[in-house]
């Protein structure tokens, strides 16, 4: 179990190391799986397999060596018999490895399915689905169900085929040290040269039992170590996974002005800097503004699909930026540089003038505050999922932050208040009181540039006026990046930027570009519709 535990804690260490990437293009069942199932063949393995193996081990050699002291010619045939014996075990087992590997595989495809199913059941139902996702069902539960039967197959003829080669060793050693006796052969043995006797050919058959019965027991074993193995590719499959990448040198800090000086400090001031190792070994400070500038910027999730092309755009402190267009223009992608999920092919984005890569990302997203369109709860109280985005926040750090985004009174509402307990990601509340929690969650990081990606849009007419005077509190002093649907949440933005396919085409505040009469005008007079 201590093999174990440091196993999971390595795999869980490592998998917070992992890019966004990696969790975009795995199903979370499947990944589930590694931690559960995978681990479980390990322990296995660990505790009843290879304790038993050496066991037998252990009687195989004391057996032969028993046998060579007795018969060196008749040892040297068992040798023989033992690596035909070998080979045809090599085979089984090597049958039932590749079905066990496909097992777990399939076992994680099943996990990662029904996990899916269950996060999605609503939409199931919805639209009376259920047949075909039950046929979805069978089939990965049919392929999970051959893989296991084949890899048991095998693995459940290996003892009756190692049993039956035994008797054949029996038979093979009484005639063979039969006719050796009756031909009057002499033995070599440990103490020396002898005639067969009958005694040692009777000695010989007994031990040939106790020779051949623990390479059952072997051979069960490999089959178990077999599924352990397939089960610890996949484990390593994902400790194998490059960590995310951080050069950054630079790091963030509470500050304090002196004078026209910056001076680091350990409390919390709300006042940041940058600090800058250089090196020569000096440090200097460059105050935190929220100035953001995208420069050429190119960018792919796969690289025979460009998704943003040549993007260029600046966001000066306490400016409001919204970026409007059909789903899959890009702007959520944008939000996603600025965080460092994942890397620009070409250009530079800056943040204060310095290059985001020099930044280490931790300090970079601490700086970042986010509301996203999909909303993750935990299972714990009100309070300490707004006390998530501070987890140093106080009990009215956090009520001061829920009443900014005006979440304080519905909750006030629940049957506990800030100390109701939430379970399954919240289901029990509404869509738009779970946004008002992630928007408390946000408002207590108190972070210089907010990103709010469709922070509203699920959230009805009436709920949406009542966040929004929170959101404006909110954003006020603030860097802000506001990807929304809805053209109403935007139009008091500084600047408005228009993407397509990628390319930003329009770019103003709502009164030019309405003048301009582009896709943004269409987009306001509903000629043209987001799709």
């Amino acid at each position: 179990q201590g093999t174990l535990k440091k196993i999971r804690n390595r795999m869980f260490s490592h998998m917070q190391t992992l890019p966004v990437k990696y969790f975009d293009t795995h199903p979370f069942g499947d990944v589930m799986s590694r931690y559960t199932n995978d681990t479980d063949t390990l322990r296995q393995a660990i505790s009843q397999g290879v304790p038993q193996m050496l066991s037998s081990l252990v009687s195989v050699l004391a057996a032969f060596a028993s046998m060579l002291y007795l018969s060196v010619g008749l040892a040297l045939f068992v040798l023989a018999f033992t690596v035909v014996l070998l080979r045809v075990i090599r085979f089984i087992v090597g049958r039932s490895g590749k079905f066990f590997i496909r097992q777990q595989d399939s076992l994680g495809s099943l996990n990662g399915y029904v996990e899916e199913i269950i996060s999605g059941q609503k939409v199931v139902k919805v639209f009376c689905h259920e047949e075909k996702v039950k046929e979805e069902f069978d089939q990965r539960n049919d392929d999970l169900c051959y893989s296991a039967t084949q890899a048991h197959k095998y693995g459940n003829i290996t003892m009756p085929v190692v049993g039956n080669m035994g008797y054949l060793l029996y038979v093979l050693i009484a005639i063979v040290g039969g006719a050796a006796g009756i031909a009057g052969l002499p033995n070599l043995s440990l103490t020396g040269v002898a005639p067969l006797s009958i005694g040692v050919i009777i000695s010989f058959l007994t031990l040939s039992r106790s020779f051949v019965n623990p390479m059952g027991q072997i051979s069960m074993q490999f089959n178990m170590v077999a599924m352990a193995m397939a089960g610890a590719s996949r484990i390593f499959e994902l400790m194998d996974q490059e960590s995310e990448q951080d050069e950054g040198q630079v790091t963030l800090v509470n500050a304090r002005m002196e004078g026209k000086e910056i001076v680091e400090c350990d409390q919390r001031t709300h006042c940041w800097a940058w600090k800058h190792p250089r090196e020569n070994g000096d440090i200097t400070y460059t105050p935190l503004e929220g100035e953001i500038r995208f420069y050429g910027v190119d960018f792919a999730y796969d690289p025979d699909k460009p998704v943003l092309h040549d993007i260029t755009l600046y966001a000066k402190p306490g400016q409001k930026v919204a970026f409007v267009g059909a789903t899959g223009a890009g702007k959520t992608t944008i939000t996603n540089l600025i965080n460092r999920f994942y890397d620009i092919a070409d250009g530079k984005v800056r943040y204060d003038g310095i290059n985001i890569n020099k930044i280490k990302k931790s300090d970079l997203r601490r700086s970042l505050g986010m509301v996203l369109q999909d909303v993750n709860l935990f299972t714990g109280t009100v309070m300490d999922n707004i006390r998530y985005g501070k987890l140093d926040a106080t009990d009215e750090e956090c009520i001061q932050a829920a009443r900014l985004a005006n979440a304080d009174g519905f909750i006030r509402m629940l049957p506990n208040g800030y100390q109701t307990v939430l379970e399954g990601d919240g289901s029990g509340l509404s869509q738009g009181q779970r946004q008002l929690i992630s928007i408390s969650r946000a408002a207590v990081a108190d972070p210089p540039v907010m990103i709010l990606d469709e922070a509203t849009s699920s959230i009805d007419t009436r709920t949406e006026s009542i966040v929004q005077k929170g959101m404006d509190a909110l954003m006020k002093g603030r860097t802000v990046f506001v990807i929304a649907h809805r053209l109403s949440t935007v139009q008091d933005a500084d600047v408005i930027m228009v993407l397509d396919q990628g390319h930003i085409i329009e770019r103003g505040n709502h009164a030019q570009l309405v003048a301009q009469k582009g896709r943004y005008y269409q987009l306001y007079t509903g000629a043209f519709e987001l799709e």
